[in-house]
Formats: C-alpha cells, structure tokens, sequence
C-alpha cells in the first residue's frame, strides 16, 4: 500500500472522510468529493467496450469477468485520483451489476446483467487504497432494448398520454433502490444521466419527483451524493435541492468559469472528456493544457472528472493512462 492510501485508510478509520449519514446537508456530504479534487470516468458498457456484432449475454459476461478490478485501482492509485465512477449500463440494456428488481420487471430471460457484481468487486479493490467508487445511470430505460422498454413504460421525449411517466419512475426507482441496498455505503455517489424533462417529470410537489429519486438513490448509503443531469450547459447549473454536485456535462472545457466551490448548494462539478468525444481516442489535450484547465477549476474548490476509453478487461489505453499520470504529477506539484 502505498504512503497516500495508508494515510487515507487512517483517515477514513478514525472519521475524517467517512460521509455523513442521515439529513445533512449537501455540503456536509459532498465534502469528501471537494477534497478528493478530482476523479476518472469510464463507459463501460456492452455497446462501446464489445462489437456490436458480437454482443450477447454470453459475451458480456465474459467481458464483466474479465476486467481486473485490482489494475484499475493500481491505475488510480498511481495517478493520485480521488475517485472512479463506472457506468451501470446505458442504452443497449445490460448491466454490470446483477439486478433482481430489473429482471422482475422486464421478464427478460436470460438476464442482461451480468452475474459478476463488478460495482462490489471493484469496492473491494479501491476502498484499500481510499479510493472512493461512483456509479453512472441513466434516467431513463434502455431505449435501444424494445423489452426492457414497453415492459418499463418508457417513452423517449415524454410525447405519450403521460409526459410525466409516473408509472416508468415508480419502477425505475425500484431498480436503484435495488442497487442501492446491494451496495450499502460500497458507493459514494450517483451521476444519474438525461434528466431533460425536469419540469415534467420531477419537479412537483407529490412523488415520483426528484425528493423520491433522490430517496431511492440513497435507500443503501444515505450519505450518497448525487448529480441530475440536464445535458451540456454553459454555465454549470443545478437542477434541484436534492443534488449535491453538479452533473457538469461539458464539451468545450476553454468556455468554463468555476467562481467557487458551489452552484447555489452544489459542489461545482465538471465532467468532460479527454479524447475527441466521451470514451474516443486519440487525447485532444495536451498534458499541459489538461492539468491547467484542472488546476483553474480545482483552486476555486472544484472538482473535475474525465471520461477516458476503456477496453473490456478493464484496461485504460495507454496514450490515456500516459496522459492521466501527467495530470497527476502535475497537480502534486
């Protein structure tokens, strides 16, 4: 182990970094995320790490075998990132994470999640060197999965009878519920993708509404911090009282103004990515250029996530990692 994880584990052993639990409020939670500065991000998913050719249960499960949960801590420990955030699943319908209350749902036979629990076998790889894990989930149902789709009662756009898709929500926050009493306090945090229908789905006073989402979200870890994506935004904004940091979807990083540690209550969050687009090579930074626009968010009390590729077995490819251990050193310095 490492000096920084020896000195992290002990922090966390007497109290320092362990997230508050119950109602507190969003700075108190987020608190450990402002100090970790900065994290990776990675879509993992059937659909981007497999061909699509190729993808099926069997070949998906092979894939969630594969990935070396104890690389990818050695990786992050390494570069001196705080965090790692992982995608669930997305579109396609499978899912790195066995999920009771999705199979119920959907009838989907045999299961599109996977048999491994990736989520608790790489909690179990980072936590050693304090090192926190976050999950990515859509808001919504797999769209290209027409299944999990009219068993869900999912409408893409909110166009059908019921734009506020109560019945979908209802369902939808039991399959995080699920999660999320699986993981318990595994998991630090949810960024939950595609909330571009706030006002009709979420902001209203009865639930489903975000306070319910939020709820399912934190069943497991009450201390869980939480983001609600709204797509790109210049600035960074917040969606709701329930969110603790901002989702942050950026494209063009140059146009980023971080003023301060907050956006109204949440923790000012910027998620972009270092290749041309989310999980594309080659880098588009220079590692000069990367560690600087960092360094200008992260000194106002910022925190900042980069997507990176990432192939089946876990691996981050190497111009990526190359990159990351750059950004690294430099923010030591």
């Amino acid at each position: 182990m490492t000096k920084r994880a020896v000195l992290v584990t002990l922090a966390v052993a007497i109290g320092v970094l362990s997230p508050p639990v119950g109602a507190q409020e969003q700075q108190n939670r987020a608190q450990w995320f402002r100090q970790a500065r900065w994290g990776v991000f990675t879509h993992y998913m059937a659909d981007t790490v497999l061909a699509p050719e190729t993808l099926s249960v069997e070949t998906w499960n092979a894939a969630v075998d594969s990935f070396d949960v104890n690389a990818m801590a050695n990786l992050l420990d390494q570069i001196g990132a705080g965090y790692y955030i992982i995608t669930l699943g997305q579109n396609s319908g499978y899912y790195c994470s066995p999920n009771a209350a999705y199979d119920r749902l959907t009838a989907i036979s045999p299961s599109k999640c996977s048999r491994r629990d990736l989520v608790a076998d790489l909690y179990g790889a980072l936590q050693p060197k304090g090192i926190r894990l976050m999950v990515y989930l859509p808001s919504g149902a797999p769209d290209r999965d027409p299944e999990a789709v009219k068993a869900l009662g999912w409408q893409r756009g909110n166009d059908g009878p019921d734009p506020r898709l109560a019945s979908f929500q209802r369902k939808w926050e039991d399959v995080i519920r699920e999660w999320s009493l699986r993981w318990g306090p595994k998991v630090s945090g949810w960024w939950f993708d595609g909330c571009y229908y706030a006002g009709l789905m979420y902001n209203h006073a009865d639930e489903p509404n975000f306070k319910s989402f939020a709820g399912a979200a934190r069943a497991g870890n009450p201390g869980s911090i939480l983001a609600f994506n709204p797509g790109v935004k210049y600035p960074i904004v917040t969606l709701t009282p329930e969110e603790d940091y901002t989702a942050g979807e950026i494209e063009d990083v140059s146009r980023v103004v971080c003023t301060g540690p907050l956006v109204n209550q949440a923790q000012f969050h910027m998620l972009s990515y270092l290749g041309p687009r989310w999980a594309a090579s080659p880098p588009r930074f220079t590692d000069e250029q990367a560690a600087g626009m960092m360094r200008a968010i992260i000194e106002k009390g910022g925190v900042v996530s980069w997507d990176v590729p990432i192939k089946s077995d876990g691996q981050i490819p190497e111009p990526f990692a190359k990159q990351l251990a750059a950004i690294g050193n430099a923010l030591r310095k």
